[in-house]
């Protein structure tokens, strides 16, 4: 699957990541005021990375979210390092690729790296802030 712009679909009956580009840093202000209304999730990719590839992959087949569950933010680390750099700092948040961030009501209540990151360790975040 080709990332898009496009919300949640579902392909064979299979629900799909809606997967949003994050290029500009003009992005992070409007990502933290949509966060009032909605968990935003920022997965830090590197396209050059097996290990990122494969969480990716994981993600993608494990996928299990409707749209109004959290809105889905890909960054690609290669092309967009500035704003990789620029969450780090506003969050607080030491860089790891590939990463997850979990935004909630303007500030990070999550994150986390590497092998750690699919489908069931993102519904274990959600269910939390949904209590």
């Amino acid at each position: 699957m080709s990332i898009s712009n496009h919300f949640s679909q579902q392909s064979n009956g299979k629900l799909t990541p809606n997967w949003k580009k994050l290029i500009k840093l003009e992005q992070l202000p409007e990502l933290v005021k949509e966060s009032y209304n909605i968990p935003v999730v920022l997965f830090k990719h590197s396209v050059s990375c097996g290990l990122s590839a494969m969480v990716k992959y994981q993600l993608e087949e494990e996928w299990s979210f409707q749209v109004k569950d959290l809105s889905f933010y890909y960054l690609d680390l290669i092309n967009y390092r500035d704003i990789s750099n620029k969450i780090a700092e506003e969050f607080d948040i030491l860089h790891q690729s590939p990463q997850i961030v979990v935004l909630h009501k303007g500030q990070p209540v999550a994150n986390t790296s590497h092998y750690a990151i699919g489908v069931s360790w993102l519904k274990e975040q959600l269910s939390v802030l949904n209590e």
